[in-house]
Order: structure tokens, then sequence, then C-alpha cells
């Protein structure tokens, strides 16, 4: 009697199965992924939330809902610290997040924050795409169980205060800038004579409403996207750190991922990266500045010649400092793929 039974309920399944194609014997297994940042929700503004709500959506589709992408934008889920903190520990699985806080849990990321390294963001686009970075990726994940699925882009930083316009370090001196969690952000601040402060980014606005700072340094598009125009007044562009956004996934959870579903994680990161340099990009130099003055700031562009004494008082002892920090074959390395990129994208 009970080998019948069993033998109607097998016939039931099977006779399921091939009237209803696309049911299976067993469910296949599915995965969420709680994927953190710190920008405000806005696609049109934010590159990291475009990047997100494309990784998203291309994931979603291609995985046919076996992956669920959960998005945590404007520090949600706590600060940058906590969020790369989460990646590591599996309580989340992804965040984008910039090179400020990597530091603290790999040193060897000082070796990307050259001042004034790079003139065009294809220069930095060919140095952050080479196998230099790749390298430098692989070594982090050994290190840390955190990889880096994307290296997007953040946006060439610009100093802006609250006091008088910069136009040379001379006016930088005696300036208390916030930077992020850097130390070789902060180590440049201090060259330039400026003193540096590092604040968490969740904090920042506040920070500078209440004058704890006198200015800080971003690019373009987050000036505009976290608003700071309502507690800044003068922005220069100098671009002295072309700045690096990168996606990191918990390497435990992308290895328990089926080899399809790690393949398509890996081409949704991939393809929103680029959304995520483009969007930058062309917010940053076509929407933002005009914005940012409609709104009152006033925005210095250095001549040439000011430009490089900024990078002559900060770039040769960043990188020696760099050097006393971690192997300085990372920084002989990165400076090497900065060096042939503007050679290969020298015009004819």
């Amino acid at each position: 009697m009970v080998k019948r039974n069993l033998m109607f309920a097998f016939t039931l399944i099977l006779g399921m199965a091939l009237v209803f194609p696309g049911m299976s014997l067993a469910a296949e297994k599915t995965y969420t992924i709680r994927y953190a940042h710190g920008d405000p929700p806005d696609a049109a503004v934010s590159p990291a939330h475009a990047d997100a709500v494309l990784f998203k959506r291309y994931v979603e589709d291609r995985s046919g809902g076996r992956i669920k992408v959960e998005i945590y934008p404007a520090n949600e889920l706590g600060s940058e610290r906590e969020q790369i903190e989460g990646v590591q520990l599996g309580s989340v699985q992804m965040c984008n997040i910039s090179e400020g806080t990597v530091g603290i849990f790999f040193p060897e990321i000082l070796a990307t924050a050259i001042p004034y390294a790079f003139r065009t963001y294809t220069e930095a686009w060919r140095a952050l795409d080479s196998p230099y970075m790749v390298s430098l990726m692989e070594e982090m994940r050994k290190k840390t169980g955190i990889r880096c699925l994307d290296v997007n882009q953040n946006g060439f930083r610009n100093f802006s205060n609250n006091v008088h316009t910069i136009k040379t370090p001379a006016d930088l001196k005696g300036l208390k800038v916030r930077t992020m969690e850097h130390r070789g952000h902060m180590k440049m601040v201090e060259s330039l004579g400026g003193n540096p402060v590092p604040i968490a980014w969740g904090e920042l606005y506040t920070a500078l409403q209440q004058k704890v700072v006198d200015g800080q340094e971003n690019p373009p598009s987050l000036v505009l996207a976290m608003k700071f125009y309502e507690v800044q007044k003068y922005y220069t562009l100098d671009g002295h750190i072309y700045s690096i956004d990168f996606t990191f996934i918990n390497d435990k959870f992308y290895q328990s991922l089926p080899e399809d579903l790690r393949q398509i994680v890996y081409e949704g990161a991939d393809i929103s990266g680029w959304l995520h340099r483009t969007t930058e990009t062309y917010v940053s130099n076509v929407v933002a500045v005009g914005a940012l003055m409609d709104k009152g700031m006033e925005v210095y562009v250095p001549t040439a010649e000011e430009t490089a004494i900024f990078s002559k008082m900060s770039q040769q002892p960043v990188i020696d400092w760099i050097k006393t920090q971690i192997d300085p074959k990372w920084v002989d390395g990165f400076m090497a793929e900065i060096a042939q990129a503007k050679v290969d994208l020298k015009a004819p």
C-alpha cells in the first residue's frame, strides 16, 4: 500500500511537470543581495544610485528572479566604514563606496591617492582598467575576503570652503578642510597648508552647517547631489585627486552562487559600472557646475600655472609618504600605469 501511494505521488508530480514544463521537481534556490551605498536615491544626479538601479534591473531580469537585489541608499545601513565591514562579515552582500574608507581595511589602496596625477578622465580610466588594478584588487580579496566587482568613478575632487576663494595653496593655510577617512588625502591637504579633518560622509553636511570645518573637497556631482551649496560659498575646480568608487561583494557569498548566477552578477556590475562613470562625468561637467553657480556658489578655475604650484607642493611629498606606509611597488606600479596612459593617449 505504501509503495502504491509513493508510486501514485511520483506519477502525479511527473504528470504535472509534463503538463507545466516550467515546473521543476525541486524549486530553484533564490538569493538576496543587500546592496548599500551612501548617495541620495536620485538616479538623475547620483552616479552610485544609477549604478545600483541598473545592476538591480540587469541581475533580477537575467536571473529570472533567482536573485533579488535590495538597494539601501543614503547610508541606510550605516556609514561607509560600517557598510564595508558588513560586506566583510557577510551581513551586507554588496556596497558601492569611495576609496576613503577602503584604506582602513586594505592600506595598499593608498597607492592610488596621488595628487594631480591625471589630467583627463580617459587617462584615469586607462589606469583603472589596467592589469595593475586587477592585481591590486586580487591582493585585497586575498587579505580581506572582499571581492571587487568593478572599479568606477567618484570624480575629480575640488576644494570648497566658506571663507574665501582658493587660488593658490596659500589660500588653504589655516583652513579646516574635511577629508574622507583617508590618510593619503589628509597628507595632501596638510602638504598644501590646510588642516585636514576626517569626517564620515553621512555627517559632512551637518559639520559644514555647524562650521565644525571651513570646507571640504568633492566632485561637482556630489556637491550638487548633497546640496553642499547651501553651506559652502566658494568652489575651486583644481581637480587635485581623481577619486575612485568600488563595487564590492562578499567573496564567500559570490563563490556560493551557481556559476551561471556568478556570471550574471559579474556582468551586471561591469555594465552598471560604466553607467556610473558616464553619469558622474556628465553630471560633473554638464549639469553640476552651472547649477552650483545658479545656487549662489562662486566657482573659480585655476590657471595652468596655479595648478602647477598645487602639484609641486603636494605630489612628491605624498608619494614619498605613501611609500613609507605600504610596499613601494604598489606606488611605482600605479605611477607606471599613469605614465603609460599618457603616452597611449597622446594626440597624433
